[in-house]
């Protein structure tokens, strides 16, 4: 497997999560991490994970996945949205907090920080992984859809209304950032992931035998480095309570 920035941000602070904890298992809360993408190869890897999601079938998914891969015993699914998350995991339980996915589509990204960071213990972390407003204007830009591209750039929340249109809103760095910060959270580092690789023609990568290692080096240094950060497809954010 070729490495990936955020994997690579996740594993160190998994072990240093362990390292903390004197050897004892991680404790990794997902909200709206349904469906167990990110659960199960963390449970695998010994993290005691919960997961919080709205969806009975996303959940279900879940434990079909965690029996399969004999980890069951180390995930706990809970149903609820992350508007109540203090309703239902302890307050300060969690080393780490994933949120990938999930400010695009609450209903109030400020509660739903804040309610993560009420979740983390002392010297936690939050991980947080959103769709990028800029890179919206130039995929829209590059595929001919110029008017929904001026219309993303105008909208500093990124929002598009129209068919098929499944995000409330879209991020940028600083405003990410911000949005962090206004929870009593220490930024460590807001990274890129997809800055080049969701560019290159997959003709390049199967013609060139050397190419997909490039690519993943390439792609692993372009995400800490603006202004090409700047410009990924996501953007990776972690903040420390």
């Amino acid at each position: 497997m070729r490495p990936d920035a955020v994997r690579r941000v996740l594993d160190a602070e998994l072990t240093a999560a362990r390292v903390r904890r004197g050897g004892a298992a991680p404790r990794v809360l997902d909200v709206g991490g349904g469906s167990g993408v990110l659960a199960v190869p963390l449970a695998v890897a010994g993290c005691a994970v919960t997961v919080v999601d709205p969806s009975p079938n996303a959940l279900a998914t879940l434990h079909r996945r965690a029996q399969e891969a004999g980890v069951a015993d180390l995930i706990t699914a809970v149903q609820g949205d992350s508007d109540a998350l203090d309703q239902l995991v302890p307050a300060a339980g969690a080393d780490l907090v994933l949120a990938h996915g999930l400010l695009e589509v609450v209903d109030d990204p400020k509660l739903t920080v804040a309610a993560m960071a009420g979740a983390l213990a002392p010297g936690g972390l939050l991980s947080v992984l959103v769709a990028n407003r800029f890179a919206a204007v130039l995929h829209r830009a590059i595929s001919g859809r110029l008017v929904d591209a001026r219309r993303l750039l105008d909208d500093s929340a990124g929002q598009l209304a129209g068919p098929g249109e499944v995000l409330r809103r879209r991020f940028d760095t600083e405003g990410l950032r911000a949005l962090l910060t206004d929870a009593c959270l220490t930024v460590e580092l807001v990274q890129g992931q997809g800055v080049v690789a969701d560019l290159v023609p997959g003709s390049v990568l199967e013609s060139n035998p050397g190419a997909p290692d490039a690519l993943a080096e390439l792609e692993l240094v372009a995400a800490v480095t603006p202004p090409l950060r700047d410009i990924a497809t996501r953007l990776h954010a972690i903040a420390r309570r």
